[in-house]
C-alpha cells in the first residue's frame, strides 16, 4: 500500500489490527506507537496518521490533512469498456485506476459474453475493490467512477448527457477494422487537447475499446455517428485489459500528464 484509505467515518475511528490495512501496518511497515504513516480520506484529502497507541488488537491513531501531500487528482479521462471476461477486469480495473482515469463505463457488446454482465465481480461490489487497490497503488485518494451499462447505445448516450458541460471533448473507438488513423494521430489532430496546459478542466477525451471479440459494424456505425474517430495502436490484436492500459497511457501522455 502506498497509502492507506479510510472513509470519512472510518479515519475517526481505530482500525483493527485484522484489518487488511491494520495488516499491512504492523506486519509490513513495521509502524509501533509514535510512529506515522501515509494515510487519506477516500476523495478527499491526503495526509499524515500517527499512532497513538496499539491495544486489544485496535490500531488507535489520529490524522491530519497535509496539502503538501498531493492527493493526485483523478484526469479528464473517460474510457468505455466491453465486458470482458472477470479475471481480466480485475487487471483492467487496478491498472487504469492507477493511471488515473476518470470514470470507467462497462458495457455490454453484440459479441460479448452476455453472462459476464451477471459476474460475481461486478454483483458483489468487488468491481470497486479493485479500482480501490488501483487508487492506492498510485498513492491517490480519488477513485474513479464505476459506471455499468447492458449495451452500447445506452453507454453513449449516458456519456454523452454528462460530457455536455465539457467544452473540448475529444472521443476515440479503437478497433483495428480499417481505422482512419492512429490513435496519436487523432490527438494530435486535435489541437485544443495538445497544449501546455494539461490541467484545463474543459478538456477531455473518451475512450471506447470492444469486448475480446471487439465491435460489429453495427456498432462502428453507432460510435462514427456519435463523433468517435476509428484508431488504432499498430496491427497486433491485444487483450481488452491490454488495450485499454495502453490507450490509456498513451492518452494521457499525449495531454502532458507524464511529464
Amino acid at each position: 500500500m502506498n497509502i492507506c484509505l479510510f472513509n470519512s467515518e472510518e479515519i475517526q475511528k481505530p482500525l483493527s489490527v485484522k484489518d487488511e490495512r491494520g495488516e499491512h501496518i504492523i506486519k509490513v511497515l513495521h509502524k509501533k506507537e509514535g510512529d506515522s504513516f501515509t494515510a487519506g480520506i477516500i476523495d478527499g484529502a491526503a495526509g499524515t496518521a500517527t499512532i497513538t497507541s496499539i491495544k486489544d488488537e485496535l490500531i488507535y491513531f489520529s490524522f491530519e490533512p497535509d496539502s503538501s501531500i498531493d492527493e493526485k487528482q483523478l484526469h479528464p479521462l473517460k474510457m468505455i469498456i466491453g465486458f470482458p471476461r472477470p479475471i481480466q477486469l480485475k487487471r483492467l480495473l487496478r491498472d487504469i485506476a492507477a493511471l488515473g482515469v476518470k470514470e470507467v463505463h462497462l458495457t455490454g457488446t453484440e459479441l460479448g459474453e452476455k453472462s459476464y454482465l451477471q459476474s460475481t465481480l461486478v454483483e458483489k461490489g468487488n468491481a470497486y475493490k479493485m479500482l480501490l487497490d488501483g487508487t492506492i497503488q498510485a498513492g491517490s485518494t480519488h477513485v474513479p467512477q464505476l459506471f455499468m451499462h447492458q449495451n452500447l447505445k445506452e453507454c453513449l448516450e449516458s456519456i454523452e448527457e454528462s460530457s455536455s458541460r465539457d467544452h473540448h471533448t475529444l472521443r476515440l473507438c479503437l478497433d483495428n477494422v480499417n481505422p482512419k488513423c492512429s490513435v496519436s494521430a487523432a490527438m494530435k489532430d486535435f489541437p485544443c487537447l495538445v497544449c501546455n496546459n494539461p490541467c484545463d478542466e474543459n478538456k477531455s477525451v473518451v475512450a471506447a475499446i470492444g469486448s475480446e471479440r471487439g465491435w460489429t459494424n453495427k456498432e462502428r456505425l453507432l460510435l462514427e455517428e456519435s463523433g468517435y474517430v476509428r484508431c488504432s495502436m499498430g496491427n497486433r490484436i491485444m487483450r481488452t485489459e491490454t488495450a485499454a492500459t495502453v490507450a490509456g497511457s498513451i492518452i494521457l501522455n499525449t495531454l502532458g500528464y507524464f511529464k
